[in-house]
C-alpha cells in the first residue's frame, strides 16, 4: 500500500466528463477513462467515494424549461439521470476488478442499495469504491452541494472536484477570458464573495463548516489522482 497523502477522498465528476465527443449520451471511452483513474488510487489503498453528475443526459433548469416542467420536476428527472450514470460507471470499474457500489438518494432496490450513511462508510472501510448517485434526494439542490454533503456525512479528507479541460479555479471563465489568470490557492470565503463559478456557494460554505479542503483540477490530465495522493500541486487547493 502506497504513502497517501489523503485516507479517504469524495471525486465530483461532472455528467460532461461522460459525454466524450458525443452531444448526448454516454462515450465508452471516456467512461472508461474515468474507471482507470479511479483504479489507479484504489490499488493504492485509497477509500473512494464518487458523485457523478447527470448533464449528459438532463440538466434540470434548462431541459425542465423548453419541456415545461416545473423546476422540481426536472430536478428529479435529473436525479435519475445520475443513477444511469453512476450504474454505467459502476460496469466499468467491476470489469476492471474494482469492487464497487451504487447508493441512491431515490430508493430503487432493483438497482441499487439505499443511502445508508454507516452502510456507506462500512464499505469504504472494506476498501469498496460507493458511487452516490440521486443527488441529495431532493429538488433545488445540484450535485455539487450533494458532494459536499456526502463528503461532510463520511468523513472525507478532501474533496476532488474534477472539469473538463479547466485546470482549476480562474478569476474568470478562461474559455471565454485569455486574461483569465489561474489561482494555485484560494480560501472558501474568496470563492463565495468574489462569486467564483466553480461550484455552487451552498457547496463551498458546506466545506468550509466542516474544515473539508477542494482540490479542483483537470481530469483529462491523466495521472491527476496519484499526484494529488502524492502530495504533489495540482489544480487549484481550496481551503
Amino acid at each position: 500500500m502506497a504513502d497517501n497523502k489523503y485516507k479517504r477522498v469524495l471525486l465530483k465528476i461532472s455528467g460532461e466528463a461522460l459525454l466524450g465527443e458525443q452531444q448526448f449520451g454516454i462515450d465508452p471511452k471516456p467512461v472508461e477513462m474515468i474507471a482507470d483513474e479511479i483504479r489507479s488510487i484504489y490499488e493504492r489503498g485509497v477509500e473512494i467515494a464518487v458523485v457523478v453528475g447527470g448533464g449528459n443526459i438532463f440538466r434540470g433548469m434548462k431541459n425542465s424549461a423548453r419541456l415545461g416542467m416545473d423546476q422540481a420536476s426536472g430536478d428529479y428527472v435529473g436525479m435519475l439521470a445520475t443513477v444511469m450514470n453512476a450504474v454505467v460507471l459502476q460496469c466499468a470499474l467491476k470489469k476492471i476488478e474494482v469492487e464497487c457500489r451504487v447508493q441512491t438518494a431515490i430508493a430503487m432496490n432493483q438497482i441499487a442499495e439505499p443511502y445508508v450513511r454507516h452502510r456507506a462508510i462500512r464499505h469504504l472501510e472494506k476498501g469498496r469504491v460507493v458511487i452516490f448517485a440521486a443527488g441529495t434526494g431532493n429538488p433545488f439542490f445540484t450535485t455539487d452541494t450533494a458532494s459536499a454533503l456526502r463528503a461532510s456525512e463520511i468523513g472525507a479528507d478532501v474533496m476532488l472536484m474534477a472539469k473538463n479541460g479547466v485546470d482549476g479555479v480562474y478569476t474568470d471563465d478562461p474559455r471565454t477570458n485569455p486574461n483569465a489568470q489561474k489561482l494555485d490557492v484560494i480560501s472558501y470565503a474568496d470563492i463565495i464573495q468574489k462569486d467564483l463559478k466553480v461550484m455552487d456557494t451552498s457547496a463551498c460554505a458546506l466545506c468550509k463548516q466542516n474544515g473539508i479542503p477542494i482540490i479542483v483540477f483537470d481530469f483529462k490530465a491523466q495521472g491527476s489522482l496519484v499526484d494529488i495522493m502524492n502530495g504533489k500541486a495540482v489544480g487549484t487547493y481550496i481551503s
